[in-house]
């Protein structure tokens, strides 16, 4: 399943993220999403996980938990149509 964090403090690297998540499972990926000008984060990510039993999990136990000083927003990513 590929989820949507959102609300991410600013200095979240994507080792920090995925530390984070591999607690509920084996995490295939995470893209801290970057401004291409500046390359500082624009404040959001996707993770994707193996299992969607895992990462449902996850994204009930931490959506709206603090990491790093803020309030996490997960929920389930939508395609790019």
């Amino acid at each position: 399943m590929n989820m949507y964090v959102g609300n991410l403090n600013y200095r979240v690297k994507e080792g920090d993220l995925e530390q984070a998540m591999a607690a509920y499972g084996v995490v295939t990926s995470v893209k801290v999403i970057k401004d291409r000008e500046t390359g500082k984060s624009k404040g959001f990510a996707f993770v994707e996980m193996e299992n969607d039993a895992e990462a449902a999990q996850a994204m009930n136990e931490l959506n709206g938990s603090e990491f790093m000083g803020r309030q996490l927003v997960i929920k389930e990513a939508r395609s790019r149509d």
